[in-house]
């Protein structure tokens, strides 16, 4: 079953992620990110153009920076979106050429040994 579109939208253009600040962030550092940000997509800096989220990276816009601080200024829509964004926003792809990473392996069974090792027995 896919993922409907419009949800990972939501997700994606949460305020808090689009601000690049987690859900206890307070509304003076809200503000001071948002300016930030405005600033530095005026500049075109190419480190404001992207943010990380729990469902791949979202473009950031200028428009979106402020609806991001006018949705996070209402505390009942603060509330709302302090909610969906409890997940942590996964780090942005690198620019830089890095070796990939090496995927993780499932055990098969469990180590069969491993509790003697320790030093627990096994019930009799």
């Amino acid at each position: 079953m896919a993922a409907d579109p419009s949800a990972l939208d939501k997700i994606r253009d949460n305020p808090f992620y689009v601000l690049g600040l987690r859900p206890e962030a307070t509304r003076q550092q809200v503000e001071r990110e948002g300016q930030k940000l405005l600033g530095m997509l005026e500049l075109e800096l190419a480190s404001a153009a992207r943010y990380a989220t729990p469902v791949g990276p979202g473009e950031r816009t200028a428009d979106k920076v402020r609806v991001a601080m006018a949705e996070l200024r209402d505390p009942e829509r603060r509330l709302g979106h302090e909610l969906w964004a409890r997940l942590e926003p996964a780090p942005p792809p690198s620019t830089a050429t890095e070796a990939p990473a090496r995927p993780r392996r499932k055990a098969d069974a469990p180590w069969e040994g491993a509790l003697a090792l320790l030093g627990w027995r096994s019930p009799r």
